[in-house]
């Protein structure tokens, strides 16, 4: 099969002993590998409880002191686009938050973005996270009708022509507002819709220029919501087949099952599962540790968790949960789960190394060349 392309993620956090040290490093394993593009989330913290970022459990603690310091997404791509002349690897965020950011803010950044990199960039856009809006005094009670409304905005800010621009909208309304810049050659940067609810693939079939959603999901339930993308577009009177399918995804791996099984039962891996709704962990057998109708992510505020509660929640995450949310195994393994998405529909992959999150650093180091094994053969999908 022809036409499947690859691209990875990284975590981009401050390490040692420059900032950017882990994300260069990546960047440059990346364009080794030959992959089609780079990706970058945004985040002003993570997923994860910052009470367990410590040697005993995760040895990457060593390179990267604070799992909080996220490092601002269009800096960083504006700065790997200036600083990395080789290779010309296409540059996502995946995703960015169309409630914490004026979505007049996110045209100009990726417009400016696609211009500098002469076309090479890509706009992940989502609803975001509780734990990116609510601290900071962003109101997440509607976040699918503030993303809808960023992503009208966006495109007449886009469809202007430089005119002026007004739109009435309960969150983001314009008086006269104004958008110069220019698209590079005509195209402005693809847009990636991030979603799984009803009410968000809809939008992502009217505005998006691909269906992009993250963990953690099953590749029949994948098909079906890319079904649903594309009944939209069509709706919109668009192509329902030039929605690009996408997928990103974490791997846990290594060289053999003992070490993967290793890598599971890391307390920073097995906090990933957290992450998953209380209806992946039904499917198990198990009730999230948070709670009964805990949605995961979307609602996840780990950040005030001390040591000792979020260790009792991480001991409650079953093995199964984990291997629901992620790719697990050898590389010949992931790449046989890899097949099963690419008979479900998926035809463009981002993946991100979740195993370096183990307990030992030279593990999760090694996992490097595991993870590079399956790169290299998901590109010959």
């Amino acid at each position: 099969m022809t036409g499947f392309r690859v691209g990875v993620v990284d975590p981009i956090l401050a390490a040692r002993p420059a900032a950017d040290a882990f994300t260069r490093a990546n960047y440059l394993t990346a364009v080794t590998r030959g992959v089609d593009s780079f990706w970058v989330p945004d985040h002003l913290n993570q997923l994860f409880p910052r009470s367990l970022w410590k040697q005993k459990y995760c040895g990457l603690t060593k390179l990267v002191p604070k799992i909080d310091a996220a490092l601002e997404p269009w800096t960083m791509l504006g700065h790997i686009a200036a600083r990395n002349r080789v290779g010309r690897l296409r540059l996502g965020v995946g995703v960015t938050d169309s409630g914490r950011r004026n979505p007049a803010v996110t045209a100009q950044a990726a417009a400016t973005l696609h211009l500098l990199t002469r076309g090479r960039a890509i706009l992940g856009i989502g609803p975001g996270e509780r734990e990116g809006n609510e601290p900071y005094g962003v109101d997440w009670s509607k976040p699918v009708a503030r993303f809808e409304e960023a992503m009208a905005t966006i495109r007449a800010l886009w469809d202007s022509g430089g005119e002026l621009v007004n739109r009435d909208s309960p969150y983001f309304p314009l008086r006269d507002a104004v958008f110069e810049l220019p698209p590079y050659r005509g195209r402005w940067p693809e847009i990636w819709i991030a979603g799984h609810g009803p009410r968000m693939l809809r939008a992502a079939g009217r505005y998006g220029d691909a269906y992009f959603p993250s963990f953690p999901h099953r590749p029949v339930d994948y098909k079906q919501r890319l079904d649903a993308v594309r009944s939209a577009a069509s709706d919109a009177g668009r192509d329902p087949m030039s929605i690009l399918p996408a997928l990103q995804i974490f791997v846990v791996t290594g060289r053999s099952h003992e070490d993967v099984d290793e890598a599971l039962d890391s307390e920073l891996i097995r906090a990933f599962g957290l992450n998953a709704s209380d209806e992946v962990f039904g499917r198990h057998g198990a009730q999230h540790p948070l709670g009964a109708g805990f949605a995961g992510a979307q609602d996840i505020l780990p950040h005030g968790m001390d040591e000792h509660t979020a260790l009792s929640h991480v001991a409650n995450v079953p093995a199964a949960v984990l291997k629901d949310a992620a790719l697990t195994g050898t590389p010949d393994e992931i790449v046989e789960q890899v097949a099963q998405w690419r008979d479900y529909g998926v035809r463009y992959l981002v993946l991100g190394n979740l195993s370096f999150m183990q307990r030992s650093l030279r593990k999760g180091v090694a996992s490097g060349l595991s993870f590079s094994r399956i790169v290299n053969a998901v590109k010959k999908f």
